[in-house]
């Protein structure tokens, strides 16, 4: 049986932030990401940060790696402040080049690599990007040197693009230190850009100070230390990559063991190699895992943490890895980008024991149930789920009408129904907003909605989640077309032309008759949801 973990609590005092906000908060914590990697520094030196492929660094060799990088770009002009975005796949200089802005007080902006041209040119106009870093593999999607007036410079990563220096010359060129920065830690440290409601996306502000309290929520709340080693095979241009696996081990002092691209037995290798200790992955990896290769061919017995979120974990799923590994603890984690990351973790033991829960409220966070109107329900009534406490961003970057909307009270509105029972436990039962988890990856209809509508043989259309034993769901589109209809394949082509690959429909289904309403001309997607559950076309 799993150890039950029994981390000792930090003390806790309440505050007030974002002007008027009374949160509780860790009375004893760093202040900004830089100085989590310093005091990483003193805690662990020696102990190994980082590893890549052929890379691997310690605690000293990535402080000194970070400190030339944030010298050579204060020197190319990227002061506090500034904006500067990374397209780039799980890597060493992602980790580097995070931590080198974050010394400098200049805002992050990480953007998945599966963006296409679109939404890569609205993304670094709207942040007002002024230097980049990409991989060269995505050089042929970046925007046109034209559709980026705020751009001054560009770092290219494994290999050489046009218009970019090597991102070697941020590592290799030895200048002098960066200049000391003062940091207020409600500073936005990240800009995390999270899938929009009518086409565009928002840009969450992840500030210093949240990301502190969430890093710590993973550390009590999982009792991590400066033993722990985390594999990376989400992208780290996500939340969960980004807060929960490296900025939580550089907080522990612990070590990231980072992989390009996820590939069942590649990583279950790489985890027996490297003694993985922790993860934090969606469901779906989990369900790979099993699938593709036998738990019995590799050690895991250093495993002992399997966190998971971004989806319901299917209890078969649950029960296969129970028997697989006995003394791994699976704890979910429940979040958004809006409250970097985890707003309820599972108590140790807690996903076996309470399968339809996605755990108890964070030691600083604040769940509130609410009726239609924002009134409190009673422990076990339906009701919105209401998000407070120190992880919650202050708002989206530049966007004060969403940010009025998606925020009440210092609180953010997911958008969830569950329920609290009187034990503290939080289930969610459904979403208000029309949202599809695809294997952890967030897919607003909306959008797919709206793009698909700009072809020319599309009349209107619907997109609803399908259920996937392997990804938990899937997307299937219904379309209402004209005569004749575009072929299925034509209107992938044409989505895959303006959005990220993993928002491509899965399912396409042509209708006769336009879509089915209701008395007020809304769309009645529970019919199309039915409709999907018993179609076997595709």
């Amino acid at each position: 049986m799993p150890t039950p973990l029994r981390p000792s609590l930090p003390p806790i005092r309440e505050e007030v932030h974002f002007g008027d906000r009374r949160v509780r908060c860790f009375a004893e914590r760093p202040h900004s990401l830089d100085q989590m990697l310093r005091d990483a520094v003193t805690r662990n030196g020696d102990g190994e940060a980082l590893i890549c492929g052929d890379t691997r660094l310690t605690y000293a060799e990535l402080d000194a790696e970070v400190d030339r990088i944030a010298g050579n770009l204060n020197r190319a002009g990227l002061g506090k402040g500034d904006r500067i975005a990374l397209v780039l796949p799980n890597c060493a200089e992602f980790l580097t080049a995070l931590m080198a802005a974050s010394r400098l007080g200049a805002i992050v902006v990480p953007v998945n690599v599966r963006e296409q041209t679109p939404e890569l040119t609205y993304i670094l106009n709207h942040c007002g990007a002024r230097m980049l870093v990409h991989g060269a593999e995505v050089t042929d999607r970046l925007p046109a040197a034209a559709d980026l007036p705020a751009l001054e410079r560009r770092f290219s990563v494994g290999g050489n693009a046009p218009g970019a220096d090597p991102f070697e010359t941020l590592v290799e060129t030895r200048v002098a230190a960066a200049p000391p920065r003062d940091f207020d830690e409600e500073d936005v440290a990240v800009i995390l850009y999270t899938s929009g409601t009518t086409g565009r996306p928002k840009g969450a502000m992840l500030t210093h100070f949240n990301i502190v309290h969430s890093v710590m929520h993973y550390e009590f709340g999982m009792a991590l230390t400066k033993a722990d080693r985390s594999v990376l095979a989400v992208p780290a241009s996500h939340v969960t990559g980004l807060v929960a696996n490296l900025l939580t081990m550089i907080r522990v002092a612990g070590c990231s063991l980072i992989m390009p691209q996820f590939e069942a037995e590649a990583f279950l290798r790489f985890a027996a190699r490297e003694r993985m200790t922790y993860s934090i992955l969606v469901p779906a990896i989990y369900t790979l895992c099993l699938l593709r290769a036998d738990f019995a061919d590799y050690d895991l017995s250093a495993w002992r943490i399997g966190g998971f979120g971004g989806a319901p974990m299917p209890e078969a799923t649950i029960a296969a890895l129970k028997d697989a590994l006995p003394g791994l603890i699976l704890m979910n984690a429940y979040g958004s980008t809006e409250v970097t990351s985890p707003a309820t973790i599972s108590p140790p033991g807690g996903t076996g024991d309470r399968p339809d829960s996605v755990g108890k409220p964070v030691l600083c966070g604040d769940i509130r149930i609410v009726d239609d109107h924002g009134r409190p329900v009673p422990p076990g009534t339906d009701g919105e789920v209401l998000i407070g406490g120190p992880m919650v961003v202050p708002g989206y970057w530049q966007d004060p009408e969403r940010t009025a909307a998606g925020f009440v009270d210092g609180a953010w509105k997911s958008g969830d129904i569950g329920a609290i029972d009187t034990q503290g436990f939080l289930s969610l039962h459904d979403r208000k907003k029309d949202m599809i988890i695809r294997g952890g990856y967030n897919i607003y209809s909306a959008e797919l909605e709206n793009t698909l509508v700009h072809h020319p043989g599309v009349i209107e259309c619907a997109a609803v989640a399908r259920p996937d034993p392997v990804l938990g769901e899937k997307t299937h589109v219904f379309v209402h077309a004209c005569d004749p209809a575009p072929a299925e394949e034509d209107l992938r082509a044409f989505c895959a032309e303006r959005l990220a690959d993993y928002k491509v429909p899965d399912f396409i289904t042509f209708l006769e008759a336009p879509l089915p309403r209701n008395a007020n001309g809304k769309v009645l997607k529970t019919a199309l949801r039915a409709l999907s559950s018993g179609d076997t076309g595709g």
